[in-house]
């Protein structure tokens, strides 16, 4: 049976919980509104809801006829709850192995986040692919050295194995429960491995940006320094919505810290464990995005086509000079936008592009390419090209 609470037991609620958790009440507020009804002029909403809009849990006793809410989780609580999950990761640089003195301080560090009570933690490429030799450190202080380890630079996430049981894995959040001005934790090593398990409090600044990566970005005013990379941007329920990667540092620049939201972190481990690497969708088109779409204004302009990659691209009769408008039925006006679209497709499969080509508006199946394999291509022409 559903149970319903008055608007004044609402009001209440919200009141007791900005005195001690003025960030939950926040974040709630810029959610939409919660279903409600009318009754003998009292206004009604579903106890499920509030646990939903708010977080934490409620119970109802029959007995009594009482509702119990207990609010979700303060800051302290949910940095408590996710440093178990957070590990530090250390190493020389390139830097330091190639040079001619061997110097034990040129070292550089990072962040990473279990995912596995197995050993295995989601970082970023630029984290490990950078160290030499680089190890784990978990919050109760054991170093662990790692035993496998992928990388995949497109996305900047990355994944690595300690032998390790018995770990702590972070809860994910869904994509969708993320909303701007929500207040989320950056947690992570920032400046000096002997600061692990820092943490950072702000706001999400806004979602779906397409700054310098491939994929869209979570923008937050949450301080992200450097060694914070790869962290965790968590909510206030202690869930992850994104994996930190990057900020604009300039003087004049303050607060643009930047995460890889969780639908691509999810997208890259389900890939790496299902097939040990990412298989990667393309259309096996180069594209020119319009200049209203480089500079970022709204706009629905087309991309230009300037280059035929693939031959499954070429069998569809796609040319040099036409105009993609839509994928598989969606506008497009960015390469991130079709970079995201492909992200629900395997290569091999079909779609069907919206086209102008010699002045005509026509529809095109494509057989999806493999990115690996055109890139492959394009290293080897270039290698020929070369030695010629």
């Amino acid at each position: 049976m559903k149970r319903f609470v008055k608007r004044a037991a609402s009001m209440m609620m919200v009141v007791v919980l900005s005195i001690g958790m003025t960030a939950t009440a926040g974040a709630a507020a810029s959610k939409s509104g919660m279903q409600a009804k009318v009754i003998d002029g009292q206004v009604y909403v579903n106890t499920k809801d509030v646990v939903k809009t708010f977080g934490g849990s409620g119970q109802y006793d029959a007995k009594s006829g009482m509702y119990t809410y207990k609010g979700s989780a303060n800051i302290p609580k949910v940095i408590e709850k996710v440093s178990p999950s957070v590990v530090g990761i250390i190493g020389k640089t390139m830097e330091s192995q190639s040079g001619t003195e061997n110097d034990r301080y040129n070292l550089a560090h990072g962040t990473g986040v279990i995912i596995r009570s197995n050993g295995w933690i989601v970082t970023n490429a630029h984290v490990i692919d950078e160290l030499v030799n680089p190890v784990v450190v978990t919050t109760d202080g054991n170093t662990y050295n790692i035993t496998d380890s992928f990388s995949d630079p497109l996305s900047d996430l990355a994944l690595i194995k300690i032998e390790a049981q018995s770990l702590k894995p972070a809860v994910f959040a869904k994509a969708s429960q993320t909303s701007v001005g929500e207040t989320v934790i950056a947690i992570g090593t920032p400046i000096s491995f002997s600061l692990r398990n820092s943490a950072t409090v702000g706001v999400i600044s806004g979602l779906n940006r397409g700054v310098e990566a491939s994929y869209r970005l979570i923008q937050t005013d949450t301080a992200i320094n450097p060694g914070n990379s790869g962290g965790p941007l968590v909510n206030l329920k202690g869930e992850v919505v994104g994996i930190n990667s990057m900020k604009f540092s300039a003087v004049g620049i303050e607060s643009m810290g930047f995460s890889i939201p969780v639908d691509t972190v999810n997208f890259v481990i389900h890939q790496f464990f299902k097939y040990g690497t990412i298989k990667r969708a393309s259309l096996g088109l180069e594209l020119e995005e319009s200049w209203s779409a480089i500079v970022g204004l709204p706009a629905e302009d087309p991309l230009t086509v300037t280059g035929v990659l693939s031959p499954e691209a070429e069998k569809a009769k796609i040319k040099e000079g036409d105009a993609i408008y839509s994928v598989a039925g969606k506008r497009v006006s960015s390469v991130v936008d079709i970079n995201e679209l492909l992200k629900a497709y395997l290569p091999g499969q079909k779609v069907k592009l919206l086209v102008q080509t010699d002045g005509d508006i026509v529809t095109r199946t494509l057989v999806l390419a493999d990115r690996d394999s055109l890139q492959d291509d394009s290293d080897e022409s270039l290698l020929a090209d070369e030695e010629e």
